[in-house]
């Protein structure tokens, strides 16, 4: 992949908001009235394709690997075999030579969840790996190995371009299904997918059925093998269960699915960060203690300033419950954190804030709402061009359905929103501006809903902002 920047006078030329489709004008933004229909939003038999059991005596499935250290020299490739534990070792080489092959070691768990027994889970960590390069791995052992591949991402720098997926609350329906089949085929190629939350659902069926952890990392294992997901937990995760005798919350979900927090100073995989391209991404827990001297809390109020914007300009925050949400789904859940860390935001000018949650998308203005006092009165969001666009994309598909209730009239924060199944992506193009889009599933795989071009709040004057400029093209 070529790292050349975009012309300024050029990037400057272009129209900063585009919204497509059937949009009425409203207190706020604008309001999407396209509706789909909900025939889709049921899940996938267990004999689907998309959850076939792999070939062979023990062969390992469910692979999906993540970023493996804080800079992105490192992937974690996880896996899982279910007869007997097999290898928790990964063979690997760099393409093209295939002679120089390496091994990395791991080891595996299990867990028991009332009265299901996980298979044995691995993880294994490669570590040291050369940037923007193309490896080839390949897990399991005798007659049952199977291989992948992945890329890792070009040094860190300002000017690096790379493209991110976003998906949220996927679940495993067959719009579930669209949603990954559309970002799978989309023109603009994503390299890793910055996932905020609420993944199998499985505490939606009887008794937290884990076999539905089962399929989902079956289902997700065409694009989660070959690329990295960067997790965050939803409320779908937290599996907490006293009544089955589980009250140890988040238990499946860490089991399963490993993140290098380590290596970012965290004390807990559920918040954490890395570094990827020119990207900073800070992952936080909506539903693990945040206020103040929590450990969440102590670990972000560090975490901030060590942040280099002239090595990784765009700064992203990962979180599950969305702190602007105009949805009567989950309205205002996301208050008390807001409250919290909304002024941290402001002060070190993060550039976009991604949730879930909602089933929904909805992308904000820069608002913040950080100067009431008590007494002062001042209680309502402003324009700041100092704070983050807030994007929710909790609609990925899954059985619960969409929210479409919303709040009228539309507050003026919002600058679009619409009730649909879809997905996002972040084009980063140089230190100074970023692409986003969101598909929704009833398009083409080449047609854009909403999308928006994001500058840099630590590179570019307040005054350039994509905020400030509301005549929207549409058709």
């Amino acid at each position: 992949m070529e790292h050349l920047p975009i012309p300024l006078p050029l990037v400057s030329l272009l129209v900063a908001v585009f919204s497509i489709g059937q949009i009425c004008f409203c207190n706020g933004g604008w309001s999407s009235n396209f509706v789909r229909d909900d025939y889709l939003s049921l899940d996938m038999p267990f004999d689907s394709d998309v959850f076939q059991v792999p070939k062979g005596y023990n062969a390992p499935q469910q692979v999906h690997i993540t970023q493996g250290d804080h800079v992105g020299k490192g992937v974690i490739i996880s896996w899982i075999t279910t007869e007997e534990p097999g290898s928790s070792s990964v063979t690997y080489w760099p393409e093209e030579q295939e002679s120089n092959k390496l091994q990395a070691h791991g080891y595996f768990l299990t867990y028991n969840f009332f009265n299901y027994t996980s298979g044995y889970i691995h993880h294994c960590t490669l570590q040291d790996l050369e940037f923007d390069t193309k490896y080839y791995y390949v897990v399991g052992i005798g007659n049952t190995t199977r291989q992948f591949w992945f890329r890792t991402p070009p040094p860190l720098g300002p000017d690096v371009p790379y493209t991110f997926g976003l998906i949220g609350d996927l679940g495993q329906t067959y719009n579930s299904n669209t949603t990954l089949r559309h970002y799978e085929l989309s023109p603009r190629k994503g390299y890793a997918i910055l996932y905020v939350g609420d993944l199998s659902y499985a505490d939606d069926y009887p008794f937290h059925d884990n076999t539905r952890w089962d399929t989902w990392g079956r289902f997700t294992e065409r694009v989660a093998a070959y690329q990295p997901w960067i997790w965050t937990a939803g409320n779908h995760e937290i599996d907490f269960a006293p009544e089955l005798g589980e009250s140890r919350a988040f238990k499946v979900y860490t089991s399963r699915y490993h993140v290098p927090y380590k290596a970012s100073g965290s004390t807990s995989p559920l918040w954490y960060s890395i570094k990827r391209a020119s990207a900073y991404v800070i992952v936080m827990s909506s539903y693990s203690a945040f206020g103040k001297y929590t450990p969440q809390y102590k670990w972000l109020e560090k975490e901030l300033p060590k942040v280099n914007r002239t090595e990784t300009p765009w700064l992203i925050v990962l979180m599950h419950s969305p702190i602007y949400s105009s949805y009567v789904t989950h309205y205002m859940e996301g208050e008390p954190i807001r409250v919290i860390y909304e002024k941290w935001f402001v002060e070190y000018k993060v550039d976009v804030v991604f949730a879930g949650h909602v089933h929904a998308y909805e992308r904000s203005e820069r608002v913040s709402n950080i100067a009431y006092d008590i007494v002062n009165g001042m209680c309502k969001p402003i324009n700041d061009e100092s704070a983050p666009v807030y994007i929710t994309v909790g609609d990925g598909g899954n059985l619960e359905g969409l929210a479409t209730e919303m709040t009228e009239p539309q507050p003026r924060y919002s600058a679009f929103r619409e009730a649909s199944f879809g997905h996002g992506i972040l084009d980063i193009k140089n230190r100074t501006h970023a692409y986003f889009s969101w598909n929704r599933n009833q398009d083409g795989y080449a047609v854009e809903a909403d999308s928006v071009w994001l500058h840099n709040r630590y590179w570019t004057p307040s005054s350039q902002s994509e905020a400030a400029s509301h005549h929207a093209a549409f058709r």
